[in-house]
């Protein structure tokens, strides 16, 4: 009877399923190197992306946060709201030509595209000459919840990075 009672618990044991989970972590703090497809400007909305392999973050920020000035205290835009991140998964590595050829190229594909619930860009605007502007950008409090409505765990991305703005 022990020895059924065993193979019976073993069986349940090694047969868990974790619920099909894909995502454990979104790490991009240790990825330095913000992208853009176009110069970035102070007047318009920006899209600014981060490559992790086959993982991308994708930023959207409104015009106007990003000022050509020395900010005393910082800015703060609400995601959702007038920005946007999004996190993808992709078929295989991904680099910003994905992002920046018109029409993108048909490899990699996105497996899964996950939208930011909650939480706030922050940016602290710095300067050295008064015509080049140092953008840091943090996010704080962000929330991602994929299609069966799990939050994404170990959320590891406080510190996106910097980008340079000119006086126009």
């Amino acid at each position: 009877m022990k020895k059924y009672l065993l193979i019976g618990c073993s069986i349940l044991f090694f047969g868990c399923n974790d619920g099909d989970l894909q995502i454990e972590t979104v790490d991009f703090d240790s990825i330095e190197t913000i992208q853009s497809c176009n110069d970035v400007f102070a007047t318009t909305e920006n899209v600014l992306f981060k490559i992790n392999g086959d993982e991308a973050l994708i930023l959207t920020i409104p015009s106007g946060l990003l000022k050509n000035e020395v900010t005393v205290s910082s800015l703060e835009s609400a995601v959702p709201g007038n920005s946007q991140i999004s996190y993808r998964i992709f078929s295989e590595t991904v680099t910003n030509a994905y992002f920046c050829d018109s029409p993108p190229p048909l490899t990699p594909t996105v497996l899964e595209e996950i939208e930011a619930e909650s939480g706030d860009i922050i940016v602290t605007t710095t300067t050295e000459d008064s015509i080049t502007f140092t953008h840091t950008i943090q996010l704080s409090g962000i929330t991602f919840l994929n299609e069966n409505g799990s939050r994404i765990t170990d959320l590891q991305i406080s510190e996106f990075g910097t980008v340079t703005t000119t006086a126009e």
